[in-house]
């Protein structure tokens, strides 16, 4: 049965390019390596998608919207439908010295930002670069392997879930607590500082009123802790065990004098 607009689910995916096999995402440690798109840093875990919602390309989006829980499915886009067709009028002649500092340092294939807009040296000469302000994936077909796992079916799973999805892997050390129509968020102190947090929380607030139309007021609260220093306990000394008295050496007796022989006289 196909899943209704705004429905949230769990997925498992890979996407590659067809013609190259060239590894673009994926949500599963294991085909990120095989695909040398592996990063340390990235916690690999299933995606939470909000289906219709424009949480994936609008392609893939139609796609997923046909499936049912325990699906698994291979969803071929083409260009159109996946990051466009490549368009000629989105290459740029720009002169080397609107690079600054970086004209000198310049090579084809460099990622580069002009007027707000990011997009690939092509062609360097001349006194000036090529840019190509085209999606990197503009042009090609993608192929997904998607399996869906599950949906996210009450208010409290809704809300743990879009929690975590926008604390990105530190959403386990806040806690939450529903009742009554009132959400309570609690952040841990070791969290203040992520960088936009209250971005973050303007985006969390969105998520659920959006998603879980019973809520009707969110609050936030930031936990501090008195962490106290814990006293160092002394350890305990040790008598180093003392030496036995040693008994004095007998002294040496005198030694006898012989007895001298009387002298004989004449």
């Amino acid at each position: 049965m196909a899943f209704e607009k705004g429905t949230l689910i769990f997925a498992n995916y890979t996407a590659r390019v067809k013609d190259t096999g060239e590894g673009i995402e994926s949500t599963l440690e294991e085909e990120a390596k095989k695909l040398k798109i592996y990063e340390e840093a990235r916690k690999y875990e299933p995606r939470l998608v909000a289906v219709g919602e424009g949480w994936l390309i609008s392609g893939l989006d139609a796609e997923v919207a046909k499936l049912s829980v325990g699906d698994k499915k291979q969803i071929e886009l083409s260009p159109e439908k996946a990051f466009g067709a490549r368009d000629p009028t989105q290459l740029r002649m720009i002169p080397l010295r609107k690079f600054g500092e970086r004209e000198h340092e310049l090579s084809v294939g460099d990622s580069v930002e002009i007027d707000n807009r990011v997009g690939i040296v092509r062609f360097i000469g001349s006194g000036r670069a090529q840019v190509d302000f085209n999606h990197r994936l503009a042009g090609k077909s993608i192929i997904y392997d998607f399996q869906v796992l599950k949906t996210v079916d009450t208010d409290e799973d809704r809300v743990r879930a879009l929690v975590d999805r926008r604390l990105a892997g530190e959403g386990s050390k806040t806690t939450t607590e529903l009742a009554n129509g009132a959400l309570t968020v609690t952040i841990p102190e070791d969290l203040f500082l992520v960088e936009g947090l209250q971005i973050i929380k303007r985006g969390i607030a969105n998520d659920v009123f959006k998603f879980v139309p019973s809520l009707t007021a969110l609050t936030f609260l930031e936990k501090f802790s008195n962490q106290k220093p814990v006293p160092k306990q002394e350890e305990p000394k040790t008598e180093e065990p003392k030496a036995e008295a040693k008994e004095p050496a007998p002294s040496p007796r005198p030694r006898r004098k012989k007895a001298e022989a009387p002298q004989q006289t004449a």
